[in-house]
């Protein structure tokens, strides 16, 4: 929801502060986990946020949660959270175009080849059903074999560049602890 002074907020109300971390998590405060549950929520809201608003966070504790300590836990595990998202999505993303690019390195002799002999064969029969067919055949397999390499450079790309974009919104996001 946008406020007053321009930011998005996302407002998390929880009955202590241990909530917003991974019970599983053995780490010390500064560097947990945010619980599944309360980082899916934030995302959720978070997608919903116009791209041209910073992101706020509001976390609401009963008055006796409330103290500089968690505060500051609070804040470092989000950015430490959402920091480390956006770094996983970068790796993600440099291991899928490095896949892209195999894929290409692979695709294109494939499908220089499948020209040529597409080409070899149309010329060595004189308009034969089967040479048609074969040739053409030739000429598919060459486009079959670039089709993931496209498929990654066209499309499957902008899904993770937009989770990475929206976490490092999230990782750089105003965290406050109030009083419920």
């Amino acid at each position: 929801m946008p406020t007053p002074d321009n930011r998005y907020t996302i407002l998390i109300r929880v009955d202590q502060v241990a909530r917003l971390f991974n019970s599983l998590d053995p780490t010390p405060f500064r560097e947990r986990d945010l619980d599944d549950d309360a980082e899916r929520f934030i995302v959720e809201w978070a997608q919903e946020a116009p791209g041209n608003l910073p992101i706020k966070i509001v976390v609401q504790l009963p008055p006796g949660e409330v103290n500089p300590e968690h505060t500051h836990a609070v804040q470092h595990a989000v950015r430490y959270n959402f920091g480390s998202r956006a770094n996983q999505a970068r790796r993600e993303l440099r291991e899928l175009l490095r896949e892209g690019r195999r894929s290409l390195f692979i695709g294109i002799p494939i499908l220089a080849f499948s020209l040529i002999a597409s080409k070899l064969v149309d010329n060595a029969s004189e308009a034969a059903t089967f040479s048609r067919v074969f040739s053409e055949s030739l000429v598919i397999f060459g486009w079959v074999a670039n089709w993931r390499a496209l498929e990654i450079f066209l499309y499957d790309w902008w899904p993770i560049v937009r989770r990475r974009r929206l976490y490092r919104r999230l990782a750089a996001a105003e965290v406050n602890v109030l009083s419920a």
